[in-house]
Formats: structure tokens, C-alpha cells, sequence
């Protein structure tokens, strides 16, 4: 078969692709509108790390293709660079300068002109971090801590109140990572993000499919009482399992009033080895602090019956195919994949190790707490019921 010709994407087709992107198709998708292979897109999408470039626009007080093929009108019939001044209403040193940088009077051309202006113009302007090196090594700092750059934002904001020089918003942070050409924070530290990828994906993607089970005597999460709802008192959980290598797992739990994570090590997915070890884990805690227990619907949860008798906690469970009904659970298991990669064996991670990583998480600043720590809230709601 002939390979098909190279193309050359147009500004439309290219902003069409930005437009798909950001409503998160996927590259094969849009690469489908044009008959061509996802290498293709990606190679126009992956120049700025996938984050859509800001429109190139003219200054106001910049000259106009208008205005240059005046001056070069005015050129040919002899007129001073005064005289062209005061017919456009311009300063005659802006006259000289377009004069000087175009060839001259001799070799003025008014399109060369403006299209030599429009490539001046590109000159990046440097960001925030590529000028406050002291800032950037901040920054870089808590990246490889393994803070989320909302999180590294929200705790310069906290700790460094009413001075803007050594604060940074979140989007500067991800724009210095993923653009490469701002040259403020290596390619490196992309390793330390939650999402590992090498181009900024849209809020709207997802490849998540839901393959899980029919449970029985399942009490959905609409009979959930309000106060767990809307996260008014602590001691109603969200749990999961995340899957490695080998038919290994771990089971994650997060406490939605503190986003509290604690992890699980359980030998195997079946609900035989899971609920027993939901049930010991469960009794590590006062009874004030585990009320209820939200999971979605697989099928290691069969027997969630006898961990309701053995426990007292009732357990809820979400509708099919929605996972954001237990938003603290899912960000917490992204969050997890820095530490146990997908495709790895979760089996070697001993009880110990899982409890550190908890620890580290617990540790980290959470916008939605005001940049305080789970562990400072978890604490808190501890002494309140102790």
C-alpha cells in the first residue's frame, strides 16, 4: 500500500485537534478526523507538553501591514521620515526604527517587513519560576516529595501570605514541567507527578471501564445518611483495591470528613481473603471513627455481610459506573500509583512499608482542607472522641 503523503495541519484543523483534546478525546479519536495515524496529532500536540498555546496577538501600538505598505509607498516617491511620521501619527524615531531593521530605504519591502515584526515578536517572555530561581528550587524540592503542584501552590499561599514573589499558581507549574522550552524545572521531575505522562491530559479523560460483578443484598449509596454526604462528621470511609502484577493488590481506605488514608495489605482479590482483613483492620480504630464503609462493586466484596456482623459498619455501595461517588477514594488511588506503578508485583510491599507511604501521604497539605494536613485533621477528630 502507497504511504500516504506527509500532511501539513492548517491553524483550523490545529485548533480543532486543541478542541478535541481538551474535551478529552483521545489521539486515535481525533487522529480519525483527518485519516491519519495517532502519531500524527500527537506530534503537533506533544510541542507544548499538551497544554494548548495561548493565540499569538499583535500589540495595539504595533504597526499594521496597512501601515507599512503607506511607508513603503512613501519610500518610493522620496517623501522624509518626518513627513511618513506625520501621515501615519507616529513617532519619527518608530519610522526610523521600521526603516533601519527592513534593508533600508533601498531594499524596503512592506510584507517582508511585517512578516520579519511577527517573528521578533516570538521572543518568550520568561515565566515566574525561570526568573525566581530560589522559587524554582522550592518547587522542585516538594516535587520530588511528591507533592501535586495544586498542593505545592496552595502551601506557598499558606506559608508565604500577602508576598507574590514566592508564590506560584498551580498551572505556572504544570506549564514549566510539560513546556520544556521555559526552561524553569527539569523534564525529570515529570517522574514525580501522580500521572507519569509525558503530555497534560483534560479533566474530561478517562479510560476507566467498569467491569465488576453483580453483588447481593447491596444497600446502595442513595440510603447513605446526609451527614455522610455532605462529609459533616469524621468516621465514614471510601475503599478500594488497586491491582499490580501477579493477581496482587492492595486495599486502600480514605475517611471523607479528613481524607485520612490508610492502607491494606491483603494476599489475594477474593472476597474470602478481603473481608477478613477489613474486619482486623477495622478494629484498629474506635468505633466512633468507623461508622460506614463506601466501595463500589466488586466482587471482593461478596461477603460484606459478615463484615457488617463482625463490625458494626454498615456498607454502602455506589451505582454501576460511577466511580466519582467515591471522589476521595479515587484521587487517593491515583495518588498511590507514585509509589506501586501499575504492572508492578504489590505482593513484595510489606505492612510496614504501606504504612509509611500512608504516613507520607497523611502528611501532605490538601486544598480542600485549607492546605492543613489529613493527619492534623485525623488527630484532631482522635482527641475530640477520646
Amino acid at each position: 500500500m502507497a504511504q500516504r503523503p506527509r500532511i501539513h495541519y492548517t491553524d483550523t484543523q490545529k485548533a480543532l485537534m486543541w478542541d478535541r483534546w481538551q474535551r478529552g478525546e483521545s489521539l486515535h479519536e481525533i487522529a480519525q478526523l483527518f485519516d491519519r495515524h495517532h502519531s500524527s496529532v500527537r506530534r503537533i500536540l506533544a510541542e507544548t507538553g499538551g497544554i494548548r498555546p495561548t493565540p499569538r496577538r499583535r500589540a495595539e501600538r504595533t504597526l499594521t501591514l496597512v501601515e507599512r505598505e503607506e511607508i513603503s509607498r512613501a519610500i518610493a516617491v522620496g517623501k522624509s521620515i518626518r513627513a511618513i511620521a506625520l501621515q501615519l501619527q507616529r513617532a519619527p524615531s518608530t519610522i526610523s526604527r521600521e526603516i533601519r531593521r527592513s534593508e533600508g530605504r533601498d531594499g524596503y519591502r512592506a510584507i517582508q517587513a511585517d512578516e520579519h515584526a511577527w517573528d521578533r515578536a516570538r521572543r518568550p517572555k520568561l515565566c515566574k519560576l525561570a526568573k525566581n530561581r530560589v522559587l524554582a528550587t522550592r518547587v522542585a524540592k516538594k516535587l520530588k516529595e511528591r507533592w501535586s503542584p495544586e498542593q505545592i501552590a496552595g502551601w506557598l499561599k499558606h506559608t508565604y501570605p500577602g508576598n507574590e514573589d514566592d508564590q506560584v499558581s498551580h498551572e505556572t507549574i504544570y506549564r514549566s514541567l510539560y513546556i520544556q522550552a521555559r526552561g524553569a524545572l527539569k523534564k525529570e521531575l515529570l517522574a514525580h507527578l501522580r500521572r507519569t505522562r509525558t503530555m497534560r491530559r483534560s479533566r474530561q479523560h478517562t479510560q476507566k471501564t467498569d467491569n465488576h460483578g453483580q453483588l447481593s443484598d447491596m444497600v446502595s449509596i442513595r440510603e447513605r445518611p446526609a451527614s455522610v454526604a455532605d462529609r459533616a462528621v469524621p468516621g465514614h470511609w471510601e475503599g478500594d483495591l488497586i491491582c499490580g502484577s501477579g493477581n496482587s493488590q492492595i486495599a486502600t481506605l480514605v475517611e471523607r470528613h479528613t481524607r485520612y488514608v490508610m492502607l491494606v495489605k491483603v494476599a489475594r482479590k477474593d472476597t474470602e481473603t478481603v473481608i477478613p482483613a477489613l474486619i482486623t483492620h477495622a478494629r484498629t480504630l474506635p468505633k466512633e471513627l468507623y461508622k460506614s464503609l463506601t466501595w463500589d462493586r466488586g466482587k471482593e466484596m461478596a461477603d460484606h455481610k459478615r463484615f457488617t456482623l463482625a463490625t458494626d459498619i454498615q456498607v454502602y455501595f455506589c451505582d454501576p459506573q460511577h466511580p466519582w461517588q467515591r471522589g476521595s477514594n479515587e484521587n487517593t488511588n491515583g495518588l498511590l500509583r507514585q509509589y506501586f506503578p501499575k504492572g508492578t508485583d504489590l505482593s513484595v510491599h510489606s505492612q510496614a512499608k504501606l504504612n509509611a507511604v500512608a504516613r507520607q501521604l497523611n502528611a501532605r497539605p490538601r486544598k480542600t482542607l485549607h492546605f492543613e494536613t489529613p493527619a492534623e485533621r485525623f488527630h484532631q477528630s482522635v482527641a475530640t472522641t477520646g
